[in-house]
């Protein structure tokens, strides 16, 4: 990302053109995770409320205190699209550069949907579950939350998976 100081200000300028206060981006990566969830030839994806709009994610969100990634994977899905689902493989971790919000590495995981609760409340924010094609997925670009969205996707489709085991918990 290039950034430029304004020394005046002391602010960040983004290459595009989003202003941060220093104080205002995180100082380390966040880690942060993903399940895809293919069923019938479509996947599984949330539209979400973001400062930029409604966005389209995978069902993603942070690690906390006491769970594994791949646990957390699966409880971001169930929090944010009501589907219970089993990860079966890690599909990659991705390093990327937001121009607003800072720096997250992100672990996008494969997983199995085993049930929906349909009357479960999604968490806030979050407009819908939805299933996609890929292609309908690959039209919304725009709408994406980030370039994980598809980078990852793509990975799948090629095939990539890891064991879960390649991700130790101490």
């Amino acid at each position: 990302m290039n950034q430029a100081v304004n020394p005046a200000s002391d602010t960040i300028r983004s290459a595009n053109d989003a202003t941060l206060a220093p104080s205002a981006v995180p100082h380390r990566p966040v880690i942060t995770v993903a399940s895809i969830i293919e069923r019938d030839r479509r996947f599984l994806v949330i539209e979400e409320e973001t400062h930029s709009g409604v966005r389209l994610n995978q069902p993603a969100g942070h690690v906390e205190v006491g769970e594994s990634i791949a646990q957390a994977a699966a409880r971001e899905t169930l929090e944010e699209a009501a589907w219970h689902v089993n990860p079966i493989a890690l599909v990659g971790v991705y390093h990327w550069q937001s121009p607003r919000n800072g720096t997250y590495v992100r672990f996008t995981f494969a997983a199995k949907p085993r049930a929906h609760e349909r009357t479960r409340p999604l968490d806030t924010g979050i407009v819908r579950a939805l299933w996609l094609t890929y292609d309908e997925i690959a039209a919304r670009r725009q709408m994406h939350r980030s370039p994980l969205v598809l980078r990852s996707l793509d990975d799948y489709r090629a095939g990539r998976r890891w064991p879960l085991g390649l991700i130790a918990s101490l």
